[in-house]
């Protein structure tokens, strides 16, 4: 009798536990993401372009051991890459993103989400990955009509032209 007590208490108790695991992963309601917004995601990862190289004077190669003697100086680290968003004409994102990687010599990355009303919106995007000082060298605006809870995408491929919206 005793021993069927035992397994009678560890049978409730397991089954208290299991009923508090299952009424706190249904409660408090939790929703990721309003449900009257729309989300704008930026996400890509692109490298800028190189820094220019140079040539070296017969000095600089002389001082150089035979092994090393290349004519051009080109460094490894690549520029960073300066990012624009705005949305119906007023700014959403700005960031100059640097490379990644140790020695600077990766692609610059950004995996950012906004929260915007639904409605029709107009998104210019902006990119210059070059050592130019203004303008940009890819820009792309569109006129979309957001639905609430959608996921637009703007991705970056620079074998596509620029800028893509999924």
């Amino acid at each position: 009798m005793g021993n069927a007590l035992k397994w009678l208490a560890q049978g409730l108790v397991l089954a208290l536990i299991m009923a508090t695991i299952g009424y706190l992963a249904t409660r408090p309601a939790y929703t990721n993401f309003p449900e009257d917004m729309a989300l704008i995601r930026l996400s890509f990862s692109h490298g800028g372009g190189r820094p220019d190289c140079r040539r070296r004077t017969p000095e600089e190669l002389a001082a150089l051991p035979p092994n090393m003697r290349a004519p051009m100086d080109c460094p490894r680290g690549r520029l960073p890459v300066l990012v624009e968003l705005d949305l119906d004409g007023g700014p959403l994102f700005h960031a100059l993103l640097p490379p990644g990687g140790l020695q600077g010599d990766g692609p610059s990355r950004v995996h950012r989400g906004f929260a915007v009303p639904p409605g029709t919106h107009t998104i210019t995007a902006r990119l210059r990955d070059s050592d130019r000082v203004d303008g940009f060298d890819f820009e792309k605006e569109i006129t979309l009509d957001l639905v609430p809870r959608q996921n637009l995408v703007i991705d970056f491929k620079t074998d596509a032209g620029g800028f893509v919206v999924h």
